[in-house]
């Protein structure tokens, strides 16, 4: 009887995870019907959403089905809905609703994360965001309706309800997107709303200056040290009592691990992500290995850990992917290791800001910087064609598409 190899999960990591599995069974000239390998995903194409702030959010995904075929991946459509680590089993749900079964041997949790969605009054009635590819349609189909709306300064505002990466990346690309909505050089007001004494407070003070500067150059306004407290059809309400009345709120505040970590027994950390060893197994569930925002494991001897971005999700799924193939191999595992990091924040129509290491140094800033982003969301973060030894290439553990 064959054994399985199951990915939860068709994003960044799952997808790398699905790639280095193939990989290193090919390698092991191992036929994929004595060991198959199994995605299990709501669709077979991965949404691009390190791209979602920006306009034509629906052209953000890039199929994975031919890719898959091409190494020997099977895809299987569903929503996993329970996950049984002492029966070595999933349940599923297909978009028919009729509910299934699958049997693994090993399985990388990569799942991803969804938008926290605090129990602030009207956020979830009120609030679009760019968390998913569906939210920033919806996003968009709001934007491009504005000009059906009678002239105001609340039609024209759009508040941006966290100044972290996401809020800031954001709220430098609105300006620009409200006026190509509302026509010409409309007066719009974008205004960023951040409970911390200053704007990305997780990004610290390297960086700090450079996106100040571009987004007063944008006319991206602050309101530092409040929260939101409420939203209506009309605006919000912030902490310290103030209103601002806007048509669009855009919530960016930080993003929770998928619920389906809490369903294996292991320790969790304050995001909802499985604490993993260096191998990226989960410490007690012995089969299973998770990657991307399900995973925070350590990236350095200096005891950095991963965040919730696709820069740490792509090697992540590598290597974990690699691992439970190795596991049932019965060959050395990779452990993780990932001391490099950087940080590459877009700053809308102004550039962009490079930052490397954690304490963030700017390294490169402006126009020369965008050159860089653009590179990494046009190119850097595509899958690979369906082409077998590039996909094998790009899924090698180790890989950095910089050195390609």
């Amino acid at each position: 009887m064959s054994k399985q190899v199951v990915i939860v999960g068709a994003g960044f990591a799952g997808m790398y995870a699905a790639l280095a599995a193939a990989r290193l069974r090919d390698r092991h000239r191992v036929a994929p019907d004595a060991i198959e390998i199994v995605v299990v995903a709501p669709e077979a194409a991965i949404t691009l959403r390190p791209r979602l702030y920006e306009s034509a959010p629906a052209r953000m995904a890039a199929p994975l089905d031919a890719l898959f075929d091409t190494v020997g991946v099977r895809f299987v459509e569903g929503w996993v809905e329970t996950i049984d680590v002492a029966a070595s089993r999933i349940a599923l749900r297909d978009a028919e609703g009729r509910h299934g079964e699958i049997g693994y041997d090993r399985m990388v949790l990569a799942a991803g994360s969804r938008l926290a969605m605090p129990a602030i009054p009207g956020l979830a009635q009120f609030a679009f965001s760019v968390d998913q590819r569906e939210d920033a349609v919806a996003l968009e189909r709001h934007l491009s309706a504005l000009p059906e709306r009678p002239w105001s300064l609340a039609r024209n505002t759009v508040v941006v309800a966290g100044g972290g990466f996401t809020g800031i990346e954001t709220a430098a690309e609105m300006p620009a997107r409200l006026q190509a909505a509302l026509g010409g050089d409309r007066e719009v007001q974008v205004i960023v709303v951040e409970q911390a004494d200053a704007i990305g407070p997780d990004l610290g003070p390297g960086p700090r200056p450079v996106i100040e500067q571009a987004l007063d150059s944008l006319g991206v306004q602050r309101r530092l040290g409040v929260a939101v407290t409420a939203l209506d059809a009309r605006g919000i309400t912030l902490s310290d009592g103030r209103r601002i009345d806007a048509a669009t709120v855009i919530w960016t505040g930080g993003v929770q691990a998928s619920p389906l970590t809490q369903q294996i027994p292991a320790q969790l950390d304050r995001a909802g992500r499985l604490l993993v060893d260096r191998d990226l197994r989960v410490p007690g569930a012995s089969s299973v290995f998770a990657a991307g925002d399900a995973a925070s494991a350590q990236t350095d001897e200096a005891g950095h850990r991963t965040l919730m971005s696709c820069q740490h999700a792509m090697p992540l799924g590598r290597v974990a992917g690699n691992n439970a193939m190795a596991d049932l191999l019965g060959v050395p595992a990779t452990p993780y290791e990932q001391p490099r990091y950087v940080t590459c924040l877009d700053l809308g129509p102004w550039g962009a800001v490079l930052t490397q290491g954690w304490q963030r140094e700017v390294q490169l800033a402006g126009a020369e910087a965008k050159l860089l982003k653009r590179q990494i969301n046009q190119q850097w973060i595509y899958p690979p064609l369906a082409h077998r030894g590039t996909a094998f290439e790009m899924a090698e553990p180790g890989y950095h598409p910089g050195e390609r």
